[in-house]
């Protein structure tokens, strides 16, 4: 959607609504956990160790875990919204870092949706080699900022453990299969002995 938004408004008024559209649908999902369905949201995230983790974090340090989940999110951004509002991060902090830490990628996005629109339109073609270069140019730069700055709140993400649900998991089920394997390696090997009873014993 916000490419699409890109080619059809451009980069300018592009940014402007796409920015404006899912910061004011993530405070919409915020409010709706928060004081509509707490409840529901509540026992649907209730049995996940990745929320739990989540929440305790942001007990611990407030928006600015909310802010690195933005930039590098754990879980589907839709589910989020509503989970966030029953944490205990304040309306306005929320807000804020939400619409600041999404900005990267809504900009990379449109700024994509822009350049295929020109290519599209033609635009592209009638435009002088300097000015080409330095949307070319812009958009590598764009894509390559947003990478670096999910690197960095992916690294910070790990040293605060957040991740480290996921990897548990992972590991419990590998020690899982790992055991199921013993188990019928033991049994195939039980089947293949050849136990003979002797003769006098089987006329007693």
């Amino acid at each position: 959607p916000a490419a699409s938004v890109g080619a059809i408004f451009g980069l300018g008024q592009g940014l402007v609504y796409v920015s404006l559209g899912s910061t004011l649908g993530a405070l919409l999902a915020f409010l709706i956990g928060r004081y509509f369905a707490r409840e529901t949201v509540r026992k649907a995230v209730a049995t996940n160790p990745t929320f739990a983790a989540i929440d305790s974090a942001i007990g611990r340090e407030g928006w600015k875990i909310v802010g690195l989940m933005r930039l590098s999110p754990l879980v589907p951004f839709s589910l989020s919204n509503y989970f966030y509002g029953i944490t205990a991060v304040k309306t306005l902090p929320y807000t804020l870092v939400s619409w600041i830490a999404m900005l990267p990628g809504t900009v990379m996005y449109v700024y994509i949706g822009t350049v295929v629109g020109l290519a599209a339109s033609g635009e592209a073609v009638g435009m002088s080699t300097g000015r080409l270069i330095l949307l070319i140019v812009g958009l590598l730069a764009t894509v390559l900022v947003s990478v670096i700055i999910t690197r960095i709140a992916k690294k910070a993400i790990s040293e605060r453990g957040l991740d480290a649900t996921n990897d548990s998991a992972d590991s419990d089920a590998a020690n899982s299969e790992s055991v199921a394997a013993a188990t019928s390696q033991e049994e195939g090997c039980a089947d293949d002995l050849d136990i003979r009873v002797p003769a006098d014993l089987k006329k007693d």
